[in-house]
């Protein structure tokens, strides 16, 4: 069974935790209780198969606390992830300086392809979802980047998750099929 570990990062307080368990379709949790590290939700998807019998994939969906303090933990946390997802809140014009730090740390510095990465625009409840363009910088306006607002359109988030999480099962499909074929050859 091919198995995939995908992380949940981004500033404080910008909804990963919400996203992550709505995402999982874990518990919901109403008050806002800052992640300590790293909780682990494992998850199988339905509409999400490493071949074309159907074969079920399993995830690890590592939801990571923002606070600068647990930096020193982040390299264990990236070991052997096969994708990011770097959520921010739109509305808090300080996670759109974060981001770029997130981006580096977790994306450039693990050698993934931007292909392995997705960017959530989370909206909060009430925020107003404008969807306005986001004046993202280089690197960053390459990635693939999607709102979310669970109280508008929440299916809108879960469906582009879905297509997210098929890239991160083809990119760990090819790669484990060129090691098989380095190892025959």
């Amino acid at each position: 069974m091919l198995k995939a570990k995908i992380l949940f990062v981004g500033p404080c307080e910008s909804g990963k935790t919400v996203l992550a368990n709505f995402l999982t379709e874990s518990s919901d949790i109403t008050e806002y209780n800052p992640t300590q590290g790293v909780r682990i939700l494992e998850f199988e998807n339905p509409h999400v198969t490493s071949d074309d019998k159907g074969t079920a994939c399993e995830f690890e969906l590592w939801d990571c606390g923002g606070d600068p303090k647990f930096e020193s933990c982040w390299p264990a946390l990236m070991k052997d992830s096969h994708g990011v997802v770097i959520v921010f809140n739109a509305d808090t014009p300080s996670h759109l300086k974060e981001i770029d730090m997130w981006y580096s740390c977790f994306v450039q510095q693990q050698l993934l392809q931007d292909t392995q990465c997705l960017l959530i625009a989370h909206h909060k409840p009430g925020s107003g979802s404008d969807k306005g363009n986001l004046s993202l910088s280089p690197p960053l306006n390459k990635l693939k980047l999607v709102h979310s607002n669970l109280e508008d359109d929440p299916e809108e988030i879960r469906v582009e998750f879905i297509k997210y999480l098929k890239s991160i099962v083809n990119s760990v499909s090819e790669s484990r099929d060129r090691e098989e074929m380095s190892i025959i050859t």
